[in-house]
């Protein structure tokens, strides 16, 4: 048995105890862990030194290492999720529906625990922490394998969850890490369909793509945001340029936020420069369409095909200007992931139209692309946001982490 088989039958174990844990319980649990976070925060924040240190050693860019860095206003904030999770209702053991059959047998649907879940990520340290404890609310096991890049941030983090479970009389082993991170473990992670029930990946197209293709687990699909704002011809042009400049700077490395800007040709010339002059604030390189590059000039790229579908993850920027609203929906459904897509209009009409044509997971109207995020809509932290559309999309919270089964009793009756 490798090391990797062994650590999934530990979490299966490990999983049988905690799906009939009670509430109280796993709430003991996470405010154990919540409070060792904090109690051990210069630990945690020591181990990301190293991390960040070989990062920038590395040649990591600002974005990416943004996404890695931790610090003690983060972690103050992983731990006020943990806190909300806490006081978020049990979803384990909700009746979804109750029915008696004409014979007299009582059908129940009840809702249950996944089991084993496997999460593949990359550096992204505060995922530990969020995903860990929202399965654990939810009554699952799991087994982590972050990047390499997170390494010691992650076995931090793991650690001290590991010892709260244990201090509070739950198995160590609801939590796990996947310590070897080359390729060969993620790998393996993907054939361990004797011991995982799901894998969800979060990350990059490369990683989602790899875990999609190569899995013997059935697997949520996670995260690529290649999201649009669409500026209307009847947009309030000052809150469009205020939303596009939030949806691209505030965080550009994460998947919510905006990489295409779509114009309706009649603002175009209009907005354009009101947007660019936000932009710049930030440095943000535009890579435009030849009406874009007509109105602002040859600082802007010309924008090739592949940049439309590019996920950019830095302060770089496709723009394109469109005839409208229809033109913006066929655009966003033929290049967008799915994800969270926005338009900006005054116009109630179009706006329901965007709205209703669009095929993605979240869509907005008059609202940044950013608030697609399980804390936002009110879920607590989230495991990730799903593309797909089988059992799970969007903000992936409590309820996405169980599934449910059929509790029958009767009197004797038989078929």
């Amino acid at each position: 048995m490798t090391a990797l088989e062994r650590q999934g039958a530990n979490a299966r174990k490990a999983a049988m105890v905690l799906m009939t844990a009670d509430t109280a319980a796993k709430n003991r649990a996470l405010s154990e862990i919540a409070g060792a976070i904090t109690a051990r925060i210069d630990e945690v924040l020591a181990a990301n030194k190293a991390d960040t240190d070989t990062a920038a050693e590395n040649g990591m860019s600002k974005a990416l290492l943004d996404r890695l860095t931790l610090t003690k206003e983060r972690i103050e904030g992983i731990v006020d999720g943990v806190r909300q999770i806490i006081g978020l209702p049990d979803p384990v053991g909700e009746v979804l529906e109750r029915t008696v059959r004409p014979n007299g047998m009582e059908i129940e649907r009840r809702s249950v625990p996944l089991g084993v879940i496997g999460i593949i990520y990359e550096a992204r340290p505060n995922v530990t922490v969020d995903a860990a404890v929202l399965c654990l609310k939810a009554g699952n096991a799991v087994i982590l394998r972050g990047g390499k890049e997170a390494f010691n941030s992650n076995r931090a983090f793991v650690n001290i969850m590991r010892d709260a479970l244990e201090a509070t009389g739950l198995p160590r082993d609801c939590v796990a890490l996947v310590e070897d991170t080359s390729r060969q473990s993620a790998t393996e992670l993907m054939q361990l369909s004797e011991y995982l029930d799901v894998l969800i990946p979060r990350g990059g197209a490369g990683l989602i793509k790899s875990v999609v293709e190569n899995s013997k687990v059935p697997v949520i699909e996670t995260g690529v945001g290649v999201c649009h704002v669409y500026v209307d011809s009847d947009a309030d042009l000052e809150k469009a340029a205020d939303i596009i400049f939030n949806a691209k700077c505030s965080r550009p490395s994460v998947c919510n936020a905006a990489e295409t800007l779509l114009v309706a040709d009649s603002v175009a010339k209009q907005f354009l420069p009101m947007a660019k002059a936000k932009l710049d604030t930030k440095n943000v390189e535009i890579r435009g369409c030849e009406r874009t590059r007509e109105i602002l000039g040859d600082s802007v790229v010309p924008a090739s095909e592949q940049d439309y579908r590019t996920e950019f993850g830095d302060y770089i920027l496709a723009v394109k200007v469109i005839s409208g609203v229809d033109e913006a929906i066929d655009f966003v459904n033929k290049y967008g992931t799915g994800h969270s897509e926005a338009i900006v209009t005054e116009n109630k009409a179009a706006a329901e139209r965007f709205l209703d044509g669009v095929d993605a997971a979240a869509v907005y109207a008059n609202v940044s692309t950013r608030f697609t995020d399980g804390g936002e809509f009110g879920l607590g932290a989230e495991i990730g946001i799903s593309t797909q559309k089988l059992h799970a999309r969007g903000p992936m919270g409590l309820k996405q982490l169980t599934s449910c089964k059929y509790v029958i009793r009767g009197n004797g009756q038989i078929r």
